[in-house]
Formats: structure tokens, sequence, C-alpha cells
């Protein structure tokens, strides 16, 4: 009885670790951002956005759209494919003025859109 309890704990405390690695969202809004470690999925499940390693030393991370559905990972779209952020400390949010931002560590652009006209 005990043993069970102490493995359920140890199961419920472990789970943040594990879902920081296969959490997905289904939308990005002023304050609900994609963090590297989350994915956005498309809605027939084809696609899937989010951050991942680009480069030999695999540390530098990018943002990108790849199919979802085949075992090679397949990028598709990169967003800052010449401006990779250095480490996995990367947001991809919408800003206040409503713009899709991406952030580096240093909370810096790393690339934005320019828009001014509302949806």
């Amino acid at each position: 009885m005990v043993i069970r309890f102490l493995m359920f704990i140890i199961i419920i405390l472990s789970l943040p670790f594990f879902s920081r690695f296969s959490y997905g969202i289904d939308t990005i809004t002023v304050s609900n951002n994609l963090s590297d470690g989350r994915t956005l999925v498309s809605s027939d499940g084809s696609f899937k956005l989010g951050f991942f390693s680009s480069g030999s030393s695999g540390k530098s991370r990018c943002v990108g759209i790849w199919l979802r559905k085949i075992p090679v990972q397949t990028v598709v779209w990169v967003a800052n494919r010449c401006n990779p952020i250095k480490d996995s400390s990367g947001v991809l949010m919408i800003n206040s003025t409503g713009n899709l931002v991406l952030l580096s560590q240093s909370r810096s652009i790393v690339r934005a859109s320019n828009s001014n006209e509302e949806a």
C-alpha cells in the first residue's frame, strides 16, 4: 500500500517534467505564447509548428513548420533560418499591437511581422 502511494506520488511529480517535451497548444494569443518545447498542431494533424534544432551542433534553435505524419522530420518553412536562437529560451508570441514576434533569451526581437490591419 505504501509502495503504491509512493509510486503514485513519483508519477504525479514527474508529469510536469515530461510534459515539457510534448505539450501542445491549439492557438497563439496575446496571453498564450509558444515557448520552446511546446508545439502547435494543425487541425487535421498534418503539420506542427514549433522550435527545432538546426545546424551541426544541434544547439541552435529555429521556429518552423514540419510534416507531422512521417517518421523523419521534414521542415517545410523556417522563420529564422538566417538568425537562429542560440539556446532553448525562444518564445513565439503575439504582442499588444497584434504582431507575431519571435524573442530570444534577452527578450530581443529575432523576427517580427509588421501588421497594421485588424483581422
